[in-house]
């Protein structure tokens, strides 16, 4: 994924660390108090630095994060927007950061160095916090967002096929093959966890005239405003699916990892405030796939600021007021 697996190396990841490091960050300011959590301030005279990845969804999570600690009662610096998922991933490991929101998936798959994922959400985060604890990362439960691989098609064209699964599209290529046409990065066309996997999985068989290999953001505007092709990769959370109008194939056989957003939290941070664990358990609980379309459709469609959308979410649940 373009985020979650296109990883620095060990080498480039200690330039990273070392060279733009982790000095970096602001506190949050906002005046905001408990609402349904965070009553009575538990969080109060702890310092705690949050930090993300450097995509819209996971900017979100990270203040959502931030805003709970802050109206907990807790002084918060805010170090998200970390270039790639290993620099924010290894500021929690080194606790140079206390905590972020982070996918099942890239831990099992990138971080732990497994090759097949857990086809069950609820085992593959189980592996995950078990393994994980002994990096001193502890990761509390998750929730179903789930950001991962997907095809789409147009609402416009599906009238047509009528297409609602990856099995309706292998069965489409094989009965009509010129009508299959992919548009899809270059990485997800050659990873085994991507076009190959997935073709091998259905049983399709795409000559390569048939899938176009463009950057990401053109992707959605091809599926969407052209026939230049009839499908293509996207992100289950993308806000852009539900702005364009696009149909998400299911996954019914289940080929791509479950990348379920889950609390990961520096071990020592949560023992010092185990409150953390009970501030954050609703709000998670909260956190859904077609949620994470409207919260980054208002970042990536709209322009709005992530903190902002972050706050503005929290507030309208209950979750914490403004002071």
């Amino acid at each position: 994924m373009r985020v979650r697996t296109g990883l620095a190396s060990a080498a480039a990841l200690a330039l990273l660390l070392t060279g733009c490091g982790l000095k970096s960050g602001s506190p949050l300011v906002d005046e905001v108090e408990p609402g349904s959590v965070g009553q009575g301030q538990p969080l109060k005279g702890a310092s705690l630095t949050v930090t993300s990845k450097n995509f819209s969804e996971n900017i979100i999570l990270g203040h959502i994060m931030g805003l709970l600690f802050k109206a907990a009662g807790a002084e918060v610096l805010d170090r998200t927007n970390l270039p790639g998922s290993i620099s924010a991933r290894e500021a929690v490991v080194k606790g140079e950061a206390d905590a972020l929101y982070d996918y099942t998936g890239t831990a099992w798959i990138t971080y732990l160095g497994h090759a097949e994922p857990v086809v069950d959400p609820q085992k593959q985060y189980e592996v995950v916090r078990d393994e994980d604890k002994g990096n001193g990362v502890t990761w509390l439960p998750p929730s179903t967002l789930d950001n991962t691989y997907a095809l789409a098609i147009s609402k416009k064209n599906n009238a047509k096929y009528k297409l609602k699964t990856l099995s309706d599209v292998a069965a489409l290529a094989k009965k009509d093959p010129k009508a299959v046409t992919i548009c899809v990065e270059n990485e997800f066309a050659s990873r085994d966890d991507g076009l190959p996997g997935m073709q091998k999985k259905y049983g399709m068989k795409l000559p390569a005239a048939s899938i176009q290999k463009m950057d990401a953001g053109i992707i959605y505007t091809q599926v969407s405003e052209s026939n230049s092709c009839l499908l293509g990769e996207v992100y289950t959370t993308d806000g852009r699916i539900k702005a364009m109008n696009l149909d998400v194939m299911e996954d019914d056989k289940q080929f791509f990892p479950n990348y379920n957003a889950a609390p990961a939290i520096h071990t020592a941070t949560l023992k010092k405030y185990p409150e953390i664990a009970e501030i954050l358990a609703p709000v998670t609980e909260k956190l859904t796939t077609p949620l994470a379309q409207e919260l980054n459709s208002k970042v990536d469609v709209d322009g709005e600021d992530p903190h902002e959308v972050a706050k503005d979410w929290l507030v309208k649940e209950g979750f914490i007021k403004e002071g």
